[in-house]
């Protein structure tokens, strides 16, 4: 029990007539346009990381100072 090929004929055709040849036709222009704007991002990501030329930025906090001389103690004694 599929759809057949009319029963895809007559939703297209109920389709176009509620919204219009021309209503279709903007509405995927507009889909092709973020597609399009979606890949430019996407190109953009990668032309900044290989503008870093393989730089990496440590994420992990230094410890402060009196942090590491009160550890040095505690382990001393």
């Amino acid at each position: 029990m599929g759809i057949s090929i009319w029963q895809i004929l007559i939703i297209a055709v109920i389709v176009v007539l509620l919204f219009g040849r021309g209503k279709i036709s903007e509405l995927m222009g507009d889909v092709a346009k973020g597609i399009k704007s979606f890949k430019k991002g996407l190109n953009e990501d990668d032309d900044e990381a290989k503008a870093d030329d393989g730089k990496t930025i440590d994420h992990k906090p230094e410890e402060p100072v009196a942090m590491k001389k009160s550890e040095d103690k505690s382990q001393a004694g």
